[in-house]
């Protein structure tokens, strides 16, 4: 099947609670909306079926992939209206760990790709804030890109995932032309960071980033940043949105990808390289 050169993009943004029937409402509710105003593609933000800082009733609420209700919703609703549907994540069971797992389903329902977010969110942030994903989730192990023609060639990737360019950088290589790092970004970090990494991972790969963000102040007390994007091979900011959930739609024109890699062809003229340490000694006065 021939690639088409344009189509509709949609991020719906959402402040997912501590219910995770609710929170399937809520997408299927969105991803309706979008259809009606012409996406083609939707994308909802990590943790969408679920935000929930408690470890205990994160595992009472999660089970796995097979029988989640907010992927055999979302694949309903994208059977029904002939969308793709990108589940920014959701959390399953993985042995005795969650696994943050992004979900591509086609416009057919079927699931086309998974993706389990690679890099674990385990940091002290200046306010006293504190994150040890490490604890609960596992990561995943593998990149992955998915050929989903006719739409095009998508970079799947999770929240923090943003600051590790090597791995933009090799699913471009790899073929991707949309990349996307649908969050959950707490609002210090994003206020500092989210635009600046999104235009900086477009322009490096020359490629569109999209990204559907939670926002606001959510049911187990997390504040998150919002502000989904859309971003073109260019660095420009096509839309988005706020901290109050809401879909935003922009038009993706694949031919920007070809053109902005032919202009400055970061990917093309990389070269491999050594690295030389050079520490220099100190020379001590002599003693008189």
């Amino acid at each position: 099947m021939s690639k088409i050169r344009t189509f509709v993009a949609a991020c719906a943004g959402m402040r997912s609670g501590r219910d995770p029937l609710a929170n399937r409402d809520r997408a299927i509710a969105l991803v309706r909306e979008a259809a009606e105003r012409g996406a083609d593609y939707v994308q909802t933000p990590e943790m969408t079926s679920l935000v929930d800082r408690g470890r205990a009733s994160l595992f009472e609420k999660v089970g796995p992939e097979e029988a989640d209700p907010t992927l055999a919703g979302l694949r309903d609703v994208a059977r029904e209206l002939g969308v793709v549907v990108h589940i920014g994540s959701i959390a399953v069971k993985a042995g005795d760990k969650i696994a943050n797992r992004a979900f591509l389903i086609d416009a057919d329902g079927d699931i086309a790709a998974r993706y389990d977010k690679v890099h674990l969110f385990d940091v002290d942030l200046p306010n006293g804030e504190s994150w040890r994903e490490s604890a609960t989730y596992s990561g995943g192990d593998k990149a992955v890109v998915a050929d989903l023609a006719p739409l095009g060639t998508f970079g799947l990737t999770i929240c923090y995932d943003v600051r590790f360019p090597a791995l933009y950088r090799t699913l471009a290589e790899a073929g991707a032309e949309i990349l996307s790092a649908p969050a959950c970004f707490t609002r210090q970090t994003g206020e500092a960071h989210w635009h600046v990494l999104h235009r900086a991972r477009a322009i490096e790969t020359g490629s569109f980033m999209i990204s559907a963000a939670q926002g606001g102040t959510h049911e187990d007390g997390r504040d998150t940043f919002g502000h989904s994007l859309i971003v073109d091979p260019w660095g420009r900011v096509l839309a988005e949105g706020g901290t109050e959930p809401g879909v935003v739609l922009a038009q993706i024109d694949l031919s920007l990808v070809a053109d902005a890699r032919g202009r400055i062809p970061a990917l093309k003229n990389a070269r491999p390289f050594d690295v030389e340490v050079v520490r220099r000694a100190r020379r001590l006065a002599a003693a008189e």
